[in-house]
């Protein structure tokens, strides 16, 4: 079996490496998945994994993937639906990955295939950790509130979820059961597709609430105050957010990748972002998101919902809005 050092107090994940293993794939599996369930953050360090070895050990946890459709993303493989980060330079505020979006994955895999001589360095944060740390106003203002997501809309969009690019009101109002959104019409006929979760939400295999949402990087990155709303769709106050982010900083562990490396967090309980990129060219991360195999029951998402069913590939935003979404990176 292979070595397995457990969380530190100043380092939240495990690390797990080779004692003979010529692969990652020959780890027990059972034990890789308590490993996970009980730690949320798994580092392998030392196999000098390939990109088909990251990929064959993302299926082995995972049944579904979901494709990150901001703009940016390299293809890796489409059969693999694996894709490398973000192609920026500028340093990441923590945040699930696809929490901006209702079918967040479970799982965010990174794999190192070409490592960083400085900077560009992955960072992770429990926020189970960071929900404890929380001062007791922070913490009581978040606590049994919810957190609203209002987004646009394309004709594409509403046809994906709706069956029509033109719903009449009874339909917005009575959306399909498998559809995540709700709907609403603005007065200048603009349609607006809203979801909604918990401030402070459970993680899967956690019992402790945990902050783990898009609002440091909505603020801090793409420098937008109202995004999420609070559930009285009042914006959540700057104090929070900037007292937030200082508590993440202290509880945040940078990897140093290597070459090889293979970083496994649970999406439900931690956050990652990344320090700034000084050389673009030497940096090559691949990343995998997706929906483990031995999931539990998500009361949160439409009953059997589409991507825990097939490979999900997220109805595609217009020419406008992708550049809109360049613009704020």
């Amino acid at each position: 079996m292979a070595r397995i050092l457990p969380p530190a107090p100043d380092r939240p994940l495990a690390i797990i490496e080779p004692t003979g293993e010529a692969s990652l794939l020959e780890i027990d599996q059972d034990a890789l998945i308590a490993h996970y369930k009980a730690h949320g953050a798994l580092l392998f360090s030392g196999f000098k994994a390939s990109l088909e070895q990251f990929h064959a050990l993302a299926r082995r946890f995972c049944s579904t993937a979901v494709v990150n459709e901001s703009p940016g993303r390299e293809l890796l493989d489409a059969d693999m639906a694996v894709y490398a980060v973000d192609g920026g330079t500028n340093a990441f505020s923590l945040h699930p990955e696809l929490s901006r979006e209702p079918w967040k994955p479970d799982l965010a895999m990174f794999g190192c295939l070409s490592a960083p001589t400085e900077g560009g360095r992955t960072t992770l944060c429990d926020g189970v950790a960071l929900a404890k740390a929380l001062p007791p106003e922070i913490r009581r203002g978040l606590e049994g509130r919810r957190l609203v997501y209002p987004m646009p809309t394309w004709p594409s969009l509403l046809e994906f979820w709706l069956g029509t690019s033109e719903p009449d009101d009874d339909l917005l109002r009575n959306p399909p059961p498998a559809c995540p959104y709700q709907f609403m019409r603005l007065g200048d006929g603009r349609i607006m597709r809203l979801f909604s979760r918990p401030a402070l939400h459970k993680p899967m295999f956690a019992e402790e609430l945990a902050f783990g949402n898009f609002l440091l990087f909505a603020r801090f990155n793409n420098n937008r105050q109202g995004f999420p709303l609070l559930d009285d769709f009042k914006p959540v106050p700057d104090a929070w957010l900037e007292a937030i982010r200082q508590i993440g900083d202290r509880l945040t562990l940078a990897v140093k990748w290597q070459q090889g490396d293979v970083l496994m967090l649970d999406n439900t309980r931690f956050m990652h972002g990344r320090t700034a990129i000084l050389d673009n060219a030497e940096r090559r991360i691949a990343t995998y998101f997706g929906y483990v195999k031995f999931a539990l029951p998500n009361p949160e998402e439409p009953a059997d919902p589409i991507w825990r069913r097939t490979d999900f590939i997220p109805p595609a935003p217009p020419e406008h809005l992708v550049q809109q979404a360049r613009e704020r990176l």
